[in-house]
């Protein structure tokens, strides 16, 4: 077991993992056939590997995951995205791309109460993609817009990834999603952007500002509003956790949508549990067998030599970035983006904290990179819900969406180049705790 180099085991780890995937087998079962075969490999019981697997899904932050998951499923159900979408409208009027800024606004609210980049996409593409389509709007543009603008859920906070991130990589979950506010309302500009310029000869006809109206949207919207200024004000106040955040969501849904919106009945509340429990399982057999594939390059160092390789071959900070991003990019393409977190993260965490690169921020331009694979192809997941809603080729959708990607990668380029974006807001955070 000694004589195998840590090298040697990361080769045969790498391989056994990559080539099961170009194989066809789900992720979860090439992460835990690689770290099974390493670990017969090296003589080690199998046993260890069950142990520190399950140990894994008994950390506290990770009880998170299961609620948000039901909080977004139940707020979509309770008329709370509908109302929020409204809202937007009025908010925008008749601006030129105005329906698709809406789209992108909306996407925020959702994702703020959401914290999934699918459920975003789902819940908003319903009502927009038809409604672009009617004004004019090409529906492959209407569906890009909305599959591009619903990779902003998992950034604006709470976030489901970043709680994966926040347990994988032992980072304050409470920091990250403090730290999602900037980057999230930054990619969200930039494709407000995009849209304004694309859209002007759309006509604006018949949308005209409204006081009565926007009003009217906020009262009725305005339970709608405080759920995340609930969740996230309790959070950032120390009145919660973010786990204990999650719970209250449902509690706070449950209650307006039964007792004030009367929208959320018996049926609507079993189809999300349904939801909730497919979702949340997939998730965690995914984490179990991450977890011990992790456990091998950790214990083994494995990060940790190739981080002296790559100290060896460059200094400059940017170029690590670049390179990071580009794999981070390619991997969204092929694989989701939970997946990515929980394999990236403890192989390249070390390296970047090696180059002094502050752990909170390599995590949001993680997660902003994953938002990006949400919209790409082949496995696109927000693009094969926008597909399915406007019954557009994946093909068109794609090619509208370029403009949109090459906006969100600009978006990155200005996070990396000035961290104190991104920091801003979590160092505040540290500096009202002393």
């Amino acid at each position: 077991m000694d004589a195998i180099s840590p090298l040697a085991i990361g080769g045969i780890l790498f391989v056994i993992f990559f080539l099961l995937l170009l194989l066809g087998s789900p992720i979860m079962v090439a992460l835990g056939m690689a770290t099974m075969t390493c670990f017969i490999i090296l003589d080690i019981d199998l046993s260890l590997m069950i142990e520190r697997a399950f140990a894994s899904l008994t950390a506290f932050p990770l009880m998170a995951l299961p609620a948000f998951v039901l909080a977004g499923a139940l707020m979509e159900a309770a008329g709370i995205s509908r109302r929020l979408v409204t809202i937007a409208e009025n908010i925008i009027g008749p601006i030129p791309g105005g329906l698709a800024i809406s789209t992108v606004l909306s996407c925020v609210f959702f994702g703020a109460i959401s914290g999934s980049g699918p459920a975003t996409t789902a819940a908003v593409g319903m009502l927009m993609i038809p409604a672009m389509t009617k004004r004019g709007y090409d529906t492959s543009y209407a569906a890009a817009a909305t599959a591009t603008a619903g990779g902003i859920g998992i950034i604006i906070p709470p976030s489901i990834p970043m709680v994966i991130y926040g347990v994988t990589g032992q980072v304050s979950i409470a920091k990250m999603f403090m730290a999602g506010f900037i980057p999230g309302f930054i990619i969200a500009a930039s494709l407000c952007l995009v849209h304004y310029f694309r859209c002007r000869k759309i006509s604006t006809q018949g949308m005209t500002w409204n006081a009565g109206n926007l009003v009217r949207s906020l009262v009725s919207g305005f339970w709608s509003i405080l759920a995340p200024l609930i969740i996230l004000g309790g959070i950032y106040a120390g009145l919660f956790t973010p786990t204990e955040a999650a719970i209250v969501a449902i509690v706070y849904t449950i209650i307006i949508g039964v007792f004030v919106h009367r929208e959320l009945k018996f049926r609507n509340f079993m189809s999300c549990l349904r939801t909730t429990s497919w979702l949340t399982g997939r998730v965690l057999v995914l984490v179990f067998t991450a977890t011990a594939f992790g456990y091998l390059l950790t214990s083994y160092r494995i990060p940790v030599v190739i981080a002296d390789a790559i100290l060896s071959f460059t200094n400059n900070v940017y170029l690590v970035w670049f390179f990071v991003v580009i794999l981070l990019l390619f991997l969204g393409m092929f694989m989701e983006t939970l997946a990515i977190i929980m394999l990236v993260t403890p192989v390249l965490l070390p390296i970047m904290v090696a180059y002094g690169v502050d752990p909170i921020h390599f995590g949001l331009v993680l997660i902003c990179c994953c938002g990006i694979g949400f919209s790409t192809p082949p496995l696109g997941e927000n693009m094969f819900i926008a597909s399915g809603i406007s019954n557009r080729s994946l093909e068109s959708i794609s090619y509208q969406a370029l403009p949109m990607v090459f906006a969100n990668l600009l978006a990155i380029s200005i996070l990396v180049v000035f961290p104190g974006l991104v920091m801003f807001l979590p160092n505040m955070m540290s500096s009202a705790a002393l």
